[in-house]
């Protein structure tokens, strides 16, 4: 029997990161799922195919190998053969992540790759509808949230410390749209199940936000 832990909430939230610590701690294997949405977008920018075209995205998914391997531990998403890790964080690939995500096709897609990795292993997968579509039956369901300028606040400081100049008001402006389009999209949208544990990590650290969750785990494993 595996285990499966299902994190969701909105971007900025912590997800990845509290995720792939949850994963550590307990020999999970950690599947990011917006990164295999990323790597879609990716081939979109690449192939010159506009996020807001859905029939050209869905026909050019239709031709796009998205998987998943493990390299020392650590995930890495393929496209079409190619380690694409380091080419997916771009705010490009990001912004038609979010657009090309609500496609009904390209989302079927995914799941189905999604669900197929909780076969054999012990999971803790991250994203919008883990909960509520992906893995429905998952032992800990866990909505991850934060107050939107904290969210904000640490992008603004990410960016900051890559050497950029953002302005913060754009970056809160974004983000508020994306929580919307999340939140309001047609396939899958962004929402909270009646049986996820809430955690608002706005004034956490990241180690009690991990401690939390493996509480809960405990409580159901």
């Amino acid at each position: 029997m595996s285990y499966q832990i299902a994190i969701d909430g909105p971007a900025g939230a912590g997800k990845s990161t509290i995720a792939k610590l949850v994963a550590k701690e307990l020999n999970f294997v950690y599947v990011d799922t917006g990164a295999m949405y990323r790597a879609m977008a990716l081939y979109c920018v690449k192939e010159g195919v506009s996020k807001d075209d859905e029939k050209a995205v869905v026909d050019l998914c239709r031709t796009a190998d998205v998987s998943i391997r493990y390299i020392d531990g650590e995930q890495a998403v393929f496209l079409n053969g190619e380690n694409v890790n380091g080419l997916i964080r771009t705010p490009a690939v990001s912004d038609a992540a979010s657009m090309v995500s609500t496609y009904k096709e390209v989302r079927e897609k995914l799941v189905e790759l999604q669900r197929s990795l909780t076969d054999t292993e012990n999971v803790v997968m991250d994203g919008r509808d883990i909960a509520s579509v992906v893995l429905p039956n998952a032992d800990l369901k866990i909505y991850l949230d934060a107050d939107v300028e904290v969210r904000a606040k640490r992008r603004y400081d990410e960016l900051v410390a890559k050497g950029e100049d953002p302005d913060y008001d754009e970056i809160l402006s974004g983000v508020r749209e994306r929580d919307y389009r999340d939140m309001h999209r047609d396939n899958s949208p962004l929402t909270r199940v009646p049986e996820a544990v809430y955690v608002d990590s706005s004034y956490m650290s990241i180690e009690e936000v991990k401690n939390t969750i493996i509480d809960e785990f405990k409580k159901v494993s």
